[in-house]
C-alpha cells in the first residue's frame, strides 16, 4: 500500500510494506508504512525532520498515526536500551528494581540528563513490572534481531 503523499507529512524515505514486519502484529496490523519526512508541523521558514507511523484502518488512513521528531524517536530508542539493560539483572531484585532507588540510571544529553526510572507512582507497579520483563522476554528474538541490526548499522555509520 502507497503512504499518501498529499497530506501534511511529506514521505521522503518511506517503508512501504511495514506490515509484514510490525512485530507480533505482522500481518496483521494497522500500521502500513513508516516513513522520514518533512514534519506537518513546519511553518515557513523552518524545516523539521520527524518520523512517522502511518495506520489505515481499513477505509481510510488514520488519525491515529503517529508522528515524531527524529530525536525523540532516537530518545525513545535510549530508552529501550536502557531499560534492556536494567531487566537483564533484575531478577537481583525482589521486585524486580530497589524501591529505594527507583532511579535506573541518568543519561546526558544537551548539557543535562534524562532520567531512566521505575515509575513509582503506578500504584500497580509489583504487577505491571512482572508483566513487562515477561513481555520483554516474550519478544527478546524479535526485539534481539532488531538490535543487532541497529548495532551493525550503526558500527558502519562509525559509531
Amino acid at each position: 500500500m502507497k503512504i499518501p503523499t498529499t497530506l501534511k507529512h511529506k514521505p521522503v524515505v518511506v517503508s512501504e510494506n511495514y506490515e509484514q514486519i510490525d512485530g507480533r502484529l505482522a500481518q496483521n496490523t494497522d500500521a502500513k508504512g513508516l516513513s522520514l519526512g518533512l514534519a506537518q508541523w513546519n511553518d515557513r521558514g523552518k524545516v523539521d525532520i520527524s518520523a512517522k507511523v502511518w495506520r489505515y484502518t481499513g477505509e481510510k488512513w488514520s488519525r491515529q498515526s503517529e508522528e515524531l521528531p527524529l530525536h525523540r524517536v532516537l530518545d525513545l530508542s535510549i530508552l529501550i536500551c536502557r531499560s534492556l539493560a536494567h531487566f537483564r539483572e533484575a531478577y537481583r531484585y525482589e521486585h524486580l528494581y530497589d524501591p529505594q532507588q527507583p532511579v535506573i540510571d541518568r543519561i546526558g544529553l544537551q548539557g543535562d540528563a534524562m532520567n531512566v526510572a521505575v515509575c513509582t507512582d503506578n500504584e500497580r507497579i509489583n504487577e505491571d513490572i512482572k508483566l513487562f520483563s515477561q513481555a520483554l522476554s516474550d519478544d527478546d528474538e524479535m526485539i534481539s534481531e532488531r538490535l543487532r541490526t541497529l548495532s551493525k548499522i550503526l558500527k558502519d555509520m562509525g559509531y
